[in-house]
């Protein structure tokens, strides 16, 4: 499959992809855990479908250091017994962040509060400005057929 457009071929696209990047630099260099932050990126790239970001996300947290099997084990985290409390909080923040059409509360208040206990203010603006970000970089990808599978780590930065 080849790209419907070449987001970074394209002039307009390229320097929305700088913008962009610059707000992801604002949350990589917060104090939210570097493993929460892979974690919340791969999972909403798992539910949004994103197979260039599943594929890119896996391969940064794998190359990190990240222990393949929680990688695995993300799209059943609440099954798996390798997730602290508070990845399972940014994880299941993620997940209604990420399905905000599929319910019709959005948020739910428990969800917020259990974020809440594991997370400071500035860990969560960095962990609500990710969500939004990780699925923006989702839809645009989906939406153009980003391929899946090229990727190498490092590639991007």
């Amino acid at each position: 499959m080849e790209a419907r457009l070449n987001f970074l071929g394209n002039a307009v696209a390229n320097k929305f992809g700088r913008y962009i990047n610059s707000a992801g630099k604002v949350i990589s260099d917060s104090t939210l855990p570097h493993a929460t932050q892979e974690l919340v990126k791969l999972r909403a790239s798992q539910i949004n479908g994103c197979g260039f970001c599943t594929d890119m996300h896996f391969k940064d947290a794998s190359h990190a250091g990240e222990d393949p099997v929680r990688l695995n084990l993300v799209a059943a985290w609440r099954e798996a017994k390798v997730f602290t409390d508070a990845e399972r909080a940014a994880l299941e923040l993620t997940e209604q962040g990420t399905r905000i059409a599929d319910a019709a509360g959005g948020v739910t208040d428990e969800a917020w509060a259990e974020a809440a206990k594991h997370y400071d203010e500035d860990q969560l603006a960095a962990l609500v400005s990710l969500i939004a970000l990780i699925n923006a970089y989702n839809r645009m990808n989906v939406i153009v057929q980003q391929p899946a599978g090229d990727y190498q780590p490092g590639q991007f930065g």
